[in-house]
């Protein structure tokens, strides 16, 4: 097979294959959803000959597929994946099949139902290998349709207002980030990802404004900042960033359980995804100018979501406050990695450290909270959809695999040393350290908190006395362990040997860290 089409295929199989599954007939559900699984497991397949083929001591780009779409534009279809893109492919192979096969208890129009799922994966490897900007919004924009869908036909008793709340959040934030780089496209003529960072690495950005747009009242600097403010904000909203958070609680609440594995797992991290790719490489001089604001919201963002969550009665609104937590160590991580501080060998050092343990923290945290979610849906299976953390107690003496197994995704989440979550952790608070060392200290309060509040679920859910109404509660069945178990042994495989992921994403870190000497 030609290596240059590997790409495209992964995007278009999934595509393809949703739209065979929405032809299936709504009372041939079992046939719709074998097709879906075969699609996804040849997508995951498609990904291994991918990762088989990267150069993982390169940081360039590779697997490129190239050619002229809109000439007048400039908009050119261009794909291609470095270590950053390869990790959060592989990501999107993991968590996708995972989270249909956890999908046992959707039992309305299911062709439908694993369609817009398939259309969701078509769309987050599209956003993952997308290089230019009008090829790539398009993905970002058709992640949200099938989203919003699954979120408003199968969700909870409050699915309407959740998924018109995240539809409108997230699309305010589109459009801010549409402008944004509409902007950059007047001042520099292309939508090119790779030519407008070399053009920001040189300080061509300002000179192209300066040149070719004239707004009353501002210079080149001002212009380039407002720009900069729009992108982030569009990716700020999808991260979430506080105070662009209040969406997420009610919508991973709401929706299906699966789909919540898909929108934390993934899509989450779409937003810190486009702060790499994007924002840190086209920006670095606005990030820099307000350098200190980014750290306070980083901060407020780790620091407040575990407060938020310790005080959560339920379950699945507690892990989704735990998410924007955790994504909060990754907006720490990339603020400080971008404050300037020239050529100097230390801090050049450090920056890489940071970003190693972001890219590490993104694909760490998507296949925890994946997994997590996952133990949540078999916990309502048995409970007929009951998540309060006070309706449960003392289900270790019932069901032991399912709490060791649940336990061991609980203190990955925590960052206990050995297991994955500890890795990136470790990275971005030793960089930030040296980076910012204020930002670090009052950051640190988010470890401690999120430490508690995953011992009280421990010990509320899995301990102290035997509620009566889950004396006979099955403890998870073969099938079920099975599911789980590909993301239990990578906490472990990462945790254990991080080099393995390490050796692929370092080579584009350092070509990254590149672009912020200035």
């Amino acid at each position: 097979m030609n290596q240059s089409i590997l790409l495209t295929l992964l995007t278009v199989v999934p595509f393809l294959g949703a739209v065979l599954v929405a032809a299936v007939p709504t009372d041939r559900s079992l046939l719709a959803r074998r097709i879906a699984l075969a699609v996804t497991g040849f997508a995951f397949v498609l990904t291994g000959a991918i990762w088989i083929s990267f150069d993982a001591t390169s940081g360039a780009v590779q697997l490129v597929h190239r050619f002229e779409w809109i000439p007048t534009l400039h908009v050119d279809y261009f794909v291609g994946i470095d270590g950053l893109g390869l990790v959060m492919i592989g990501l999107t192979s993991l968590v996708l099949p995972m989270a249909m096969l956890a999908s046992r208890r959707v039992t309305e129009n299911i062709p439908m139902y694993y369609a817009l799922l398939l259309f969701l994966q078509a769309g987050l490897y599209g956003t993952f290998t997308a290089l230019n900007f009008f090829h790539w919004f398009l993905f970002w924009e058709l992640t949200l349709i099938p989203a919003f869908f699954l979120i408003k036909f199968w969700g909870g008793p409050l699915r309407s207002g959740a998924a018109i709340q995240f539809f409108v959040y997230t699309m305010v934030g589109s459009i801010a980030l549409l402008v944004g780089f509409l902007g950059l496209y007047l001042a520099t003529g292309t939508f090119d990802f790779i030519q407008l960072a070399e053009l920001a690495r040189t300080g061509g950005v300002q000179k192209a404004i300066a040149a070719r747009i004239n707004w009353p009242g501002m210079d080149a600097e001002q212009v380039y900042s407002l720009m900069a403010v729009g992108v982030l904000f569009g990716f700020a909203v999808k991260v979430p960033m506080v105070p662009f958070h209040s969406w997420l609680p009610l919508t991973y609440s709401q929706a299906p359980t699966p789909v919540t594995m898909v929108l934390t797992g993934v899509m989450s991290k779409m937003g810190v995804y486009g702060l790499l790719r994007l924002f840190l490489p086209i920006f670095p001089h606005a990030i820099d100018s307000f350098m200190t604001i980014l750290l306070w919201l980083a901060i407020a963002t780790v620091v407040l979501s575990a407060g938020a969550a310790l005080v959560q009665t339920d379950l699945k609104r507690m892990f989704a406050y735990s998410s924007i937590n955790h994504l909060g160590y990754c907006l720490l991580g990339i603020f400080a990695a971008a404050h300037s501080g020239g050529d100097v060998a230390g801090l050049v050092q450090e920056k890489a450290a940071v970003l190693n343990g972001v890219v590490l923290q993104m694909f760490n945290h998507g296949i925890t909270a994946a997994a997590l979610f996952c133990f949540l849906v078999y916990l309502e299976d048995r409970s007929g959809g009951k998540t309060g953390i006070g309706e449960f107690g003392g289900l270790r003496k019932v069901a032991p695999v399912f709490c060791g197994l649940m336990g061991i995704s609980l203190f990955a989440s925590l960052g206990l040393p050995g297991l994955n979550g500890f890795v990136g952790e470790f990275l971005i608070f030793k960089g930030v350290f040296a980076l910012s060392a204020w930002a670090a200290v009052l950051a640190l309060p988010g470890l401690l908190v999120t430490a508690v509040f995953i011992l009280t679920v421990m010990q509320k859910v899995f301990h102290g006395p035997l509620n009566a109404e889950w004396k006979s509660l099955p403890d998870l069945t073969n099938r079920e362990r099975l599911i789980v178990l590909p993301a239990t042994a990578l906490m472990f495989v990462v945790g254990l040997f991080p080099g393995l992921l390490v050796q692929i994403i370092n080579p584009t870190v350092i070509r990254l860290t590149e672009g912020l000497r200035f």
